[in-house]
């Protein structure tokens, strides 16, 4: 009787000592020091992201930032002009402190600058008509959250956008069902101040690549399979693909339910 009351003691205290620890883990953060690779120049601004739990932090003036992380998490920096970097988080950097992430200087060559084929000639209202204009529409359907980018308002561009509705891509259907997981962070995404202020000043896809798991190409077709613009894939900066996915992927989820 006292060797199983001692066993189920020593067994509620393991159980605790695990608890505690776990909820250690989940509580932690991770600290460190971002430089220049080759000069050890301290690096202000570099914008680090949780991809596992989708949050963001920058360094300080000194290259110092603390996030907050769980064992086996991945952060992703970015920093204009340097080679972006994936860190796994492991138990010795939690348990142990600040480590010294070192990223590398991109060699950057300026290409051409090509100027657009437009002449100006100094009279506003001769000028004004020749600047081309990019007449791109967003159409509504009712039940819906948002709608549908048709492109120039057009006889044919209505029927497009009811066609693209009631016909859903299998395209997104692939896509959208194999990176569910991926794709439930973007609520995350648009709440965290720190990563809508990094997509908001990049172009290049590259953490939205990241954070949902899915290739240049994947985000161009389904951004054209949710029926926006060649222009507005082009042009628009990265917050603007985010908010735009997220609307598709919201109204994918109320059509694929009905």
């Amino acid at each position: 009787m006292e060797k199983t009351l001692l066993y189920t003691f020593l067994f509620i205290i393991g159980i605790s000592i695990a608890n505690a620890q776990d909820q250690n883990t989940s509580d932690a953060t991770v600290s460190g020091k971002v430089l220049n690779a080759s000069t050890d120049q301290k690096l202000e601004n570099v914008h680090i992201v949780n991809l596992s739990q989708v949050i963001g932090t920058i360094t300080t003036k000194e290259g110092d930032f603390s996030i907050k992380a769980q064992v086996n998490d991945t952060l992703y920096f970015t920093y204009i002009g340097y080679k972006p970097l994936k860190v796994r988080v492991t138990n010795d950097w939690i348990k142990f402190g600040d480590v010294k992430i070192k990223m590398t200087e991109l060699g950057i060559a300026l290409e051409e600058v090509v100027v657009a084929d437009v002449q100006l000639t100094g009279y506003l209202e001769i000028d004004a008509k020749r600047i081309p204009v990019y007449n791109n529409y967003r159409y509504s359907i009712s039940g819906l959250n948002s709608g549908y980018e048709g492109g120039s308002r057009q006889p044919g561009a209505v029927n497009k956008v009811l066609g693209a509705i009631f016909n859903p891509a299998d395209f997104l259907y692939n896509i959208f069902s194999k990176r569910s997981k991926e794709l439930r962070k973007l609520r995350k995404m648009k709440k965290d101040d720190e990563i809508r202020n990094l997509l908001e000043t990049k172009f290049d896809r590259e953490t939205l690549m990241a954070l949902l798991q899915v290739d240049r190409l994947d985000i161009d077709e389904i951004l054209r399979n949710c029926n926006y613009s060649s222009d507005f894939i082009k042009f628009a900066n990265d917050l603007q693909i985010l908010d735009a996915i997220s609307e598709c992927y919201e109204e994918y989820k109320v059509l694929d339910r009905k």
